[in-house]
Parts: structure tokens; sequence; C-alpha cells
């Protein structure tokens, strides 16, 4: 789809991956609106993209809803280009993570895409075609200690993607799934290393999975919006394994054909 003149939605855009993401999709001439705790950092962004901000904190259900309709009040054309880049990653032991810790990484990594989804195909049918982008992790493939909980939302969140595929077939909204290990310069890639078992494990996964620079992984995803592309996955030569478990999804996919998507 075309990028330039789109409205474009980005969560998690106060720094890191998000506010790469929406400077990139600001260069290309979208309307961008940052969405993020951080109102200081987000009014700073808007000032240099010359963007819109909206504060919300995405694991309170009342600042979830509607947000896509005060998006598109606030700066005028309906959201088309939606960017689930928020996320938690919250590296430890499951038996010493709080109830709170692990509804507040549910409702981040996955209700709030799944919501923000929902709430934004309408418009995006409304003005002829759209695009949802999820950002989401090799975690959701291959899981290492201490990101049990946090690998668990990844998985949901790409299988997500599939099923949003599955339901927007014949329509004009494409779905991207991003697939990724560790990215550097962010706060999450200090995080998950502050747990020596997480740690040890990229350690020994360091040559399969090289760390991923965030301007170069915006600069794909800007291009997979642009071509309607269906995955980007980085490193590349870690994206065999997220291809074996895409397989079973895909098989699925070719198997319903000629089943009607939709009812009406």
């Amino acid at each position: 789809m075309r990028i330039d003149q789109a409205h474009a939605l980005v969560t998690g855009a106060s720094r890191g991956l998000g506010a790469r993401v929406a400077r990139r999709l600001a260069d290309e001439g979208a309307v961008v609106t940052l969405v993020a705790r951080s109102a200081d950092q987000l009014r700073a962004l808007a000032d240099e993209i010359d963007g819109h901000v909206l504060v919300a904190d995405l694991a309170d259900p009342a600042a979830r809803d509607g947000l896509v309709a005060r998006a598109a009040a606030q700066a005028g054309p309906p959201v088309t280009i939606l960017v689930n880049n928020a996320g938690i990653d919250m590296a430890g032991h499951l038996p010493d993570m709080t109830p709170d810790d692990l509804q507040r990484l549910i409702a981040v990594n996955v209700t709030a895409p799944a919501e923000l989804a929902r709430q934004a195909i309408p418009g995006m049918l409304g003005a002829g075609g759209g695009s949802i982008v999820n950002v989401s992790s090799l975690a959701g493939v291959g899981v290492f200690p201490g990101l049990a909980a946090y690998s668990a939302t990844k998985a949901a969140l790409t299988h997500l993607s599939a099923g949003l595929r599955a339901d927007l077939r014949e329509l004009p909204i494409a779905v991207t799934t991003v697939e990724t290990g560790l990215i550097v310069p962010t706060d999450m890639a200090e995080s998950v290393n502050s747990y020596p078992p997480t740690r040890a494990s990229f350690h020994r996964f360091r040559h399969l999975l090289p760390d991923t620079d965030a301007d170069d992984l915006a600069d794909a995803i800007a291009k997979a919006v642009a071509g309607g592309r269906r995955h980007v996955r980085r490193p590349v030569r870690a994206q065999g394994f997220s291809r074996l478990v895409e397989m079973p999804r895909r098989i699925t996919e070719w198997m319903l054909a000629g089943v009607p998507p939709r009812v009406g």
C-alpha cells in the first residue's frame, strides 16, 4: 500500500524500535499517531516528525477503549496502518512473577494488539485498505529459560496474525508478522540479559542469533508495509526456525482454500 498520506498508529513509540518505525513512516509521508505511556518522550518525537500524541497505558482496558477512534478524530483520516509494537519482556523465573505481572504481560503483548486490530479494521475497509503490523519475536518459536510467559505471549501474537489473515482473506488489508531476536539498542535487550539463565541462553545461540539493528529493522518494516509482505524475519540466518513453525499454518491455509472466510 502507499505509505504517503496514510495515517499510521504506532504503539510503544516513545523509544527504541517504535520511535524508529514512526520516524521511518513519517519520512515516507505518513501522518503518524504515537502511543505510549511516556508523555514527554512522545511529545518530543511528535514535534520532530509533526505527528500526533495519545498517551495511554495499553494494559488498562479504559485506555484501550476507543483508542483508534480517538486517533482518527485527532489526526483527521482513519488509521490505515497499525503497528502493534508495544511489548513487555519480563524475564525471570515464572513462580517469582506476581499475578499482576502476568496480567500486564498478557494485556500489553496479546490483548492490546488484538483489540486495536479489531478497532482499526472497519476504518481500513472504509478507506479502501490497510496494513496491520504485529511485532512478535523469535521467542514465540523457541523458548529460553526465563522467558516462559513472554514467549507464550509472542507465540499467541504470531498465531493472531495468522488468524487475522484467515479472517481477512480476499479483503484489502495486509498483515505483517515481525519475528526477531534481540533488537539493539533497546531497553528490552538490556532487560532480558539481566536474568542469568536467559543471558546464558542468548550466549549459547550467539552465532545463530546475532543482534538485530533497530534502524535496519524499522526500514524493513516500512518496506513490508509498502509491499504488503507477510513476514519480516531477522536475523536472516535464523529464519529457518520461523519457517518450520510457520509451515502448519500455511498448510492449514492451503487446505482451507475455497472455504468462506466470513459470514455475509
